[in-house]
Order: C-alpha cells, then structure tokens, then sequence
C-alpha cells in the first residue's frame, strides 16, 4: 500500500509537471518574435513611433566608433510627463510590431526621462527641462565637426 501511495504521488507529480511544460510552451509560442527586424526597418519603426505621438525636437545621433553600447541614440521630447510615457509606450509597441522586444525600458514610473534599449538603437524621451540639463546632444557630438552654415557665420 505504501508502494501504490509513492506510484501515485509520482504520477500526479509527472502530470503537473506535464501541464506546466504545456502552459509555458503555449505561453511562450504566444509572446515569441520570430525575427529581428534589420537596422533601417527599427528605425523606421522607431521614428515613425515618435511622429504618430507628436514628439518634439527629434534628434539622430550617429554614436558607431564611439560607443559599444549602440549604433544609434534618437533623443526626443514631449510636453509632459504623460506625453513622455505614451511617446516611449508607442516606441515599445512599434518596436514589438517590428519583431523586436526591447532589452529594457527605464524611468516610466517618473516618466521624466524614459530610456528604451532595443539593443542597437537607444531612444531617450524627455521632458525639455530634464533634456537642457543632462546635454546629451553635447554629451555625445563633443567633437564633431561644424555644420558648414555655422562655420561660414563664425
């Protein structure tokens, strides 16, 4: 009798184990990518994002060579801390519409500054006073050369 208890208890462990299997393949065929979209398309998904929304002041930055970390960095701003939140949530939505799922989304809670990582390209939301005060844009073109329209006026 204790033998049949000990079968028993082993089939029911082996079923459940079975079922969960079940879940997350299922759970996982639901949420799978199945590829990653190219450079030019993220892009493009990514500013068109920002345009559906109305973002502001939007700005490519070229950071290859100088940086490991991306290939891109595109700097926008909204007019509130809501704006910003929607504009970064319409990246994501864009992004996964694309094939690809962000590597992580920081800042929404406060949604001052919503940074999304989608690996090669880094998109920074902000509001224009948080936006003045940290610089990227001069952070990262330091040394760049002078658009020739300022350098004829200089």
């Amino acid at each position: 009798m204790h033998t049949e208890g000990a079968q028993s208890a082993r089939l029911l462990e082996a079923e459940a184990f079975h079922n969960l299997t079940r879940q997350t393949e299922r759970r996982s065929a639901a949420t799978a990518v199945p590829h990653t979209p190219s450079f030019a398309t993220l892009r493009r998904r990514v500013l068109a994002a920002l345009d559906e929304l109305k973002a502001h002041d939007v700005r490519e930055i070229d950071v290859r060579g100088r940086t490991s970390i991306a290939d891109l960095l595109i700097i926008a701003s909204g007019t509130s801390s809501r704006h910003v939140k929607s504009i970064a949530d319409e990246v994501v939505k864009f992004a996964k519409r694309a094939g690809m799922l962000p590597l992580g989304v920081e800042g929404q809670d406060e949604a001052e500054w919503v940074l999304v990582d989608l690996g090669d390209i880094i998109v920074h939301v902000m509001l224009p006073r948080i936006r003045e005060f940290y610089g990227l844009e001069r952070l990262w073109t330091v040394g760049d050369r002078v658009p020739d329209a300022e350098a004829a006026n200089g």
